[in-house]
């Protein structure tokens, strides 16, 4: 096979199988520099487009918004997030934000317990310990198979979060993230009432 249409076939593959990035594998990034507008073309077949943020270090594919006499079906399915992940996602990139504004490392990296407290004030049954931890568990587990935080090796209760999730909650969305807090806040103090009340 020709090196070229290899290099082309692997990039392919790999932006297909999720997100790309430069930090993960320098080489195959290179490739995309070289090779991103014949990735373009190929991707655009399939009612795909490239996202390359040079900034971030990543590139995916999103679905093409659809123009008139389009009817593709849809290669990249949409992900219908339960509250608790999409509160996770919300409160992870604030804390990106924060790292961003702070000008320092661009880096984000948690621990599981520092994850728990950040969720901890909307939780509904912060009384039964044990059970809200493995609550929690799940919805980290949840956010690591999406792809937006990733566990470091050798440190089990440590990680990382993912800059594509600055791509997926983008500044528009973030910029509601005070009343979507809030909204949360109280969800979580409602629903906390109505359990109470059915017990009482």
């Amino acid at each position: 096979m020709d090196p070229q249409a290899n290099k082309l076939s692997t990039l392919i593959i790999s932006l297909l199988k999720g997100v790309v990035y430069r930090d993960g594998d320098e080489a195959l990034w290179q490739s995309l520099g070289e090779l991103q507008i014949r990735v373009r073309e190929y991707v655009a077949v399939l009612g795909l487009e490239l996202v390359l943020d040079e900034a971030e270090g990543c590139a995916y594919l999103r679905q093409r918004a659809a123009g008139e006499g389009e009817a593709l079906p849809r290669l990249v399915p949409r992900r219908q997030l339960s509250y608790p992940v999409s509160l996770l996602l919300v409160l992870l990139r604030k804390k990106l934000v924060e790292l961003d504004a702070g000008g320092g490392d661009t880096r984000l990296v948690l621990k599981r317990d520092e994850i728990v407290e950040l969720m901890r004030v909307f939780l509904r049954d912060v009384t039964n310990e044990a059970k809200a931890l493995d609550r929690v568990e799940a919805h980290i587990n949840k956010v690591v198979e999406l792809g937006f935080l990733r566990r470091l090796r050798g440190r089990e209760d440590e990680y990382e979060v993912r800059r594509i999730l600055k791509a997926f909650i983008d500044a528009q969305w973030l910029g509601d993230v005070s009343e979507r807090l809030a909204a949360y806040r109280a969800h979580a103090a409602s629903g906390a009432a109505a359990e109470k009340e059915d017990g009482g």
